[in-house]
């Protein structure tokens, strides 16, 4: 079989073009997470970055410092599986699969 380096270079010129649009994707994709009954939350955008945590006044107590810390990594966690699952959705499109978020689930 012989590879023409001419198609390959277009294949790879669109596969580059796709990649940055599905960036472009990924910034405007945003979750919230919630944990605590919706004390605290957190959003991401698709890159898995954290944009913004809200935490109710009431949890603002030096005694319960360790429960809020939780609370938010909780919240984080929920976000950011949100997000992966968004992501799959995406990205299966891009490759004409249904869902790929299997894929991300060794995201960090």
């Amino acid at each position: 079989m012989q590879i023409n380096p001419f198609d390959l270079l277009r294949n790879v010129q669109k596969l580059q073009e796709q990649m940055g649009d599905m960036q472009q994707k990924l910034e405007a994709v945003s979750a919230t997470g919630a944990s605590g009954g919706g004390m605290v939350e957190v959003d991401l955008n698709g890159l898995i970055e954290l944009q913004a945590i809200r935490i109710a006044p009431e949890l603002v107590n030096e005694h319960d410092k360790d429960m809020l810390e939780s609370l938010i990594v909780a919240a984080f966690t929920d976000a950011r599986e949100k997000v992966k699952e968004a992501i799959g959705r995406e990205m299966g499109g891009l490759v004409g699969m249904p869902n790929l978020s299997s894929l991300f689930a060794g995201m960090a």
